[in-house]
């Protein structure tokens, strides 16, 4: 049987559990927060300006790679069009009513209901972001809408193609990586007394590590019914290495991806996300799955499971001689007199 007639057969048995996973890890648009629950209230006249003031001399204290990074994250999160369309367009996921189309035999929509689910709850991280950044007064906004509009427009290549199992690895890694560098931009803003803005990366965090319990578990479900293919996949992801959902990042007339490097430079020196985190994702990945218990393995998956449980001891050894330019590169989208 083709490997993509059995990744559809996997996830039409996930497909069962959709309701189940939607309960457990999302949360109902009427009790979820909204952006406007952080945000000077505009329909206040008698406190909006003032409000809007205040969040404004705060931002003066931050330093500019507090602001690239902010920026930089705040795109990521606007690019959330590109991530929805990939998602949709992996085996097993699709728009297809049941009864019709390329799957008349299989899956309903769950797989997609849980995609649109989920972008849901993305959709509110950058508009919140966007916002704080708009009043804040900080950064040159057109620069930094018309790099996300590049983002969007130039899309991007991850390694997973439509496979699901390469797709839930990359999700699960991601989100994992999206909730530390918020939880930490959110620590540095408390530092520096913005709290306001700590909340608001605080609370986006906190979605970040619920998104990580499901694309976990989705993988987690997987092992237990396909588990050689499941660690042939997670080996190759592992050694292709993850990209950052933003490593096509690129300012104005700038070629592509030529934004990220620096950008990656900011958060390494602010210890926003850096060598060590990518390490030690893999590690908690690798014990979160149970990668050392894995039982009736082919010759070939036993083969890939030794490489990934050596793989962060390598990984480790070149964290450890990485060197981060001190050097600031000055990006068209944060004012040059933040530059300190």
């Amino acid at each position: 049987m083709a490997l993509d007639n059995i990744r559809l057969e996997v996830m039409q048995l996930l497909e069962k559990k959709i309701d189940s996973f939607i309960d457990k890890f999302l949360i109902p648009i009427d009790k979820v927060w909204q952006p406007t629950d952080f945000l000077p209230d505009s329909q206040n006249e008698d406190t909006f300006f003032e409000e809007v003031k205040e969040l404004r001399e705060l931002a003066k204290e931050l330093p500019y790679d507090f602001w690239v990074v902010l920026v930089g994250d705040t795109i990521t999160e606007e690019a959330l069009p590109t991530y929805e369309s990939w998602l949709m367009d992996v085996v097993g996921i699709s728009q297809q009513e049941k009864g019709s189309g390329p799957y008349e035999n299989g899956i309903d929509n769950g797989w997609a209901r849980w995609v649109r689910y989920w972008t849901g709850e993305e959709n509110r991280h950058g508009d919140t972001l966007n916002k704080y950044l708009y009043l804040s007064g900080r950064v040159n906004m057109i620069e930094v809408e018309r790099t996300t509009q590049h983002l969007i427009s130039d899309g991007f290549d991850i390694g997973t193609d439509q496979d699901p199992y390469k797709n839930f690895v990359y999700t699960s890694f991601q989100e994992l990586a999206t909730n530390i560098s918020h939880s930490r931009v959110a620590k540095l803003a408390k530092q520096y007394s913005n709290k306001s803005l700590a909340k608001m990366c605080k609370i986006i965090a906190g979605d970040e590590m619920r998104h990580f319990n499901a694309y976990s578990e989705f993988v987690k479900n997987i092992f237990e019914v396909d588990p050689s293919q499941m660690m042939l996949a997670f080996s190759d992801m592992m050694k292709h290495k993850i990209v950052m959902p933003a490593h096509f990042l690129r300012e104005t007339g700038e070629a592509i991806g030529s934004a990220f490097d620096e950008f990656s430079n900011s958060a390494q020196r602010l210890g926003v996300y850096t060598a060590q985190d990518y390490v030690d994702i893999m590690k908690r990945l690798i014990d979160k799955w149970e990668i050392d218990k894995l039982a009736d393995l082919t010759d070939e998956a036993e083969k890939a499971r030794d490489f990934v449980m050596k793989l962060p001891a390598r990984m480790q050894r070149i964290s450890e001689r990485l060197v981060v330019p001190e050097e600031i590169f000055e990006f068209k989208w944060v004012q040059p007199a933040l530059i300190k």
